[in-house]
């Protein structure tokens, strides 16, 4: 029984890994060890669990059903493992998670950086992606990621809400104009992101959608930001990204009695049974960022 549930932690970790070579420099097994342990469990089931070429390792019909099953009973065994003995020590071990790359940048690191100060045991691993993390098959303990959650199967947990403001540049509204009322913005150069035509802007009791064009549409707040600080339009975005730019003055609020639709950021997890450091991780940015 020991080596079948040993056999079954070095599966999940080459599914996690995508491959013998990864998780042989994950695990510091040799790649040959862990395709023969594989190979014996394969023979203990009757089902072949993996397709393996020369490029690439993938998961069979069978092999994503067990791997499902392994998963969920591999880091309960590790949780009630790592659990035990955090009872008496610092949290320790591997904290792996994924960002959106600006937010993270301008407003998570300082906050981070804390956190490894205050935890000197967990180490960090960090994947900053505007992508949809897939957290069953990634290897990622959580995800911040901003707006409400698209897949429901998820576990999100709510650390903030972030409301968008606007902006320009000091040499922008020279050249064009200071917008007095939200509509005066269809008669400016807007950045946007990229499938938006149109802001809803919200003031103590009224709201109003208004149509924005620009020359510019793209998908990346840190290019957005640069580019309005370079006179090159305005933005709608939340004050925590752009605090840098504030305070620089590359940077000005405008129509300050309006602002964006609320969006909140969660810490999206696959499951609600958490190693002690993910744990501390989520309550430390939740009270940060809700300070």
């Amino acid at each position: 029984m020991t080596n079948y549930l040993s056999d079954m932690a070095l599966f999940v970790e080459v599914v996690r890994a995508k491959g013998f070579r990864r998780a042989a420099e994950a695990t510091g097994i040799p790649s040959s060890t862990l395709s023969r342990r594989i190979g014996e469990l394969e023979k203990s089931t009757g089902l072949r669990l993996l397709h393996r070429t020369t490029r690439k390792t993938e998961l069979t019909e069978a092999g994503q059903l067990y791997f499902d099953r392994c998963k969920r009973i591999v880091d309960e065994a590790r949780l009630a493992h790592e659990q035990l003995g955090e009872i008496m020590a610092q949290p320790t071990g591997l904290l792996r998670a994924s960002f959106p790359v600006d937010f993270a940048i301008t407003y998570l690191a300082p906050l981070i950086a804390e956190f490894a100060q205050q935890y000197p045991g967990i180490t960090f691993e960090f994947d900053l992606s505007p992508r949809k993390v897939d957290l069953v098959s990634d290897p990622a303990d959580v995800a911040i990621r901003m707006g409400e959650p698209e897949d429901s199967l998820l576990i999100a947990r709510k650390l903030t809400t972030f409301t968008a403001q606007l902006y320009a540049s000091p040499d922008y509204l020279a050249r064009a104009g200071t917008p007095r009322v939200p509509e005066d913005l269809a008669q400016h150069e807007c950045l946007g992101m990229l499938k938006t035509n149109s802001w809803t802007l919200h003031s103590s009791k009224v709201t109003k959608t208004v149509a924005v064009k620009g020359r510019y549409t793209l998908n990346s707040v840190g290019m957005m930001r640069r580019l309005a600080a370079l006179g090159q339009g305005i933005m709608l975005l939340p004050e925590g990204i752009v605090l840098d730019d504030i305070a620089q003055g590359t940077i000005v609020p405008l129509l300050s009695e309006w602002h964006g639709t609320p969006q909140p950021v969660y810490a999206l997890t696959e499951t609600r049974l958490l190693p002690a450091r993910t744990q501390l991780f989520i309550e430390f940015l939740r009270n940060r960022l809700s300070a």
